[in-house]
């Protein structure tokens, strides 16, 4: 969605804050900030997984109700969840009821595992792929890091994690800044990116 609209505090933000009220506090606190702890990284490419399809605002309603259901995205704790737990979330009205993203948030933490006794931690891997330079703010859903990513973390065996969902996970773990350039955030998530000391 092009163009700002008027946040709680009548200052410009992303347009697509408009849809629904409960949008202003994740824009503002959340999407776009730059993250290195391994347990949010993981969550998010899980809930970017369970969006697929669907819309963002369906699984923020419902992220609470995730982390309870896979025990706060721990990935060791998930990675030992049996056939008997798919069946358990299969019957979870507050989650997203699909069997083959729910399988693969289970793999995805075995996957997790392996990487990060490889690489060290997740965000090490991950952050070698924020792109160079700066594109203008929201004018693509995939990008050559995001088709990369993708491409590497489907040759380890991740499962729903496509080009498009990898960007959208990118722009909300701050390895862009994809606020517009009015927006009253993006100075904010800029000054923060300044300030991160990149892992790995």
């Amino acid at each position: 969605m092009s163009g700002t609209v008027a946040g709680p505090d009548g200052k410009p933000r992303c347009g697509w804050c408009g849809s629904v009220d409960e949008f202003f506090p994740y824009h503002d606190k959340e999407w776009g900030f730059p993250v290195a702890d391994d347990r949010v990284l993981f969550e998010k490419l899980c809930l970017e997984g369970f969006q697929s399809g669907l819309s963002w605002r369906t699984i923020l309603a419902k992220r609470e109700n995730f982390r309870e259901a896979f025990k706060q995205f721990d990935i060791n704790t998930v990675a030992k969840f049996t056939a008997k737990d798919v069946d358990r979330l299969l019957q979870n009205a507050g989650i997203v009821r699909h069997r083959g993203k729910i399988e693969a948030v289970i793999n995805n933490a075995r996957r997790a595992q392996e990487l990060i006794a490889r690489e060290g931690s997740i965000a090490a891997y991950v952050w070698q792929y924020e792109p160079a330079a700066e594109v203008a703010p929201q004018s693509q859903t995939t990008s050559a890091e995001s088709i990369a990513l993708s491409k590497a973390l489907k040759k380890q065996g991740w499962k729903f994690v496509g080009p498009t969902t990898v960007f959208a996970f990118m722009q909300a773990m701050g390895l862009v800044n994809d606020h517009l350039q009015e927006c009253v955030t993006r100075p904010q998530v800029a000054r923060a990116r300044r300030e991160f000391k990149r892992p790995g």
